[in-house]
């Protein structure tokens, strides 16, 4: 991706409820939409810095999950609701109050898809990334899930090292690229996100989405394979599929400089007709 390695989010604690979440926003130029984004499993908002640097027209906004990244571990479990509720909840604290489009990773694709159904008049377009409608996808590949499911991936560079290709599937991405912005999640954090989605799908709402939405996926995706990508296209009205064929999980980095453009496009669209000067945070009281 094209970067501007100068910018760096502001960071802040937001509140939801009992619950104190680390924030970070990186502030554009003012001349594009908003974007709200929700990052993979167990992955902290230092992961986003790379499109924080790429997308320098727009705020790209994020969050630490309970127990992940800065914020404190979870008082209570959650439910995808919860999530959706608590990007709500931030967007107004920093004085959101139209419309943001809304981009989810892997993990964070779930939640995308539940914020934009729970708050359709907030989401103005959606992009799906390497993810799935839940417990209806189509499974992975079971080395690849076992191995994903243990949090040595992010507690041990040498666990990741040795599996990283059968994780991820993409050779172009080195582990050590990989790691650059990680943070080790807490136990509890780690465990409470991979629980909050178990039983929970999306393929009831999908057809009644009303947003345009972006659908991209690695053809070499061990994880979430290329059917589900397929099967969002399908339900969600008015999709559109790109597909990375030799790309794995973690495309959206080793294929930054095909996706840019793509992505680029896809948020951008009709902008010389449609102009956003309101679309600034105003300060938060």
């Amino acid at each position: 991706m094209g970067k501007d390695q100068s910018r760096q989010p502001d960071l802040q604690f937001v509140n939801v409820g009992l619950q104190k979440l680390r924030t970070a926003i990186w502030h554009g130029d003012g001349h594009g939409r908003p974007l709200l984004f929700f990052n993979g499993i167990g992955a902290n908002l230092e992961i986003a810095q790379p499109l924080g640097e790429s997308l320098t027209d727009r705020d790209i906004i994020t969050f630490d999950l309970p127990g992940i990244g800065g914020s404190p571990n979870p008082t209570v479990p959650y439910r995808p609701w919860w999530v959706a509720h608590a990007a709500k909840t931030i967007l107004r604290h920093f004085g959101y109050d139209e419309t943001v489009d809304v981009m989810g990773v892997s993990w964070g694709g779930g939640a995308a898809q539940q914020f934009a159904f729970q708050y359709k008049k907030t989401t103005n377009r959606l992009v799906l990334v390497a993810t799935a409608p839940g417990v209806t996808m189509v499974p992975g590949d079971v080395a690849a899930l076992s191995k994903m499911a243990h949090p040595m991936r992010y507690t041990s560079q040498e666990f990741l090292v040795q599996h990283f290709e059968a994780l991820y599937g993409d050779e172009r991405l080195g582990a050590h690229q990989f790691a650059e912005h990680m943070k080790p999640p807490q136990l509890q954090g780690y465990l409470y996100q991979l629980s909050a989605m178990a039983g929970w799908s999306s393929l009831p709402f999908l057809p009644f989405l009303p947003h345009e939405t972006l659908v991209l996926a690695g053809g070499n995706d061990k994880i979430v394979p290329l059917a589900n990508a397929r099967m969002l296209k399908f339900f969600i009205r008015k999709s559109e599929l790109e597909i990375f064929d030799d790309g794995g999980h973690l495309f959206l980095l080793s294929h930054s400089k095909q996706v840019l453009p793509i992505l680029r496009g896809f948020l951008d669209r009709e902008a010389e007709e449609e102009e956003y000067p309101a679309f600034a945070a105003q300060p938060a009281e």
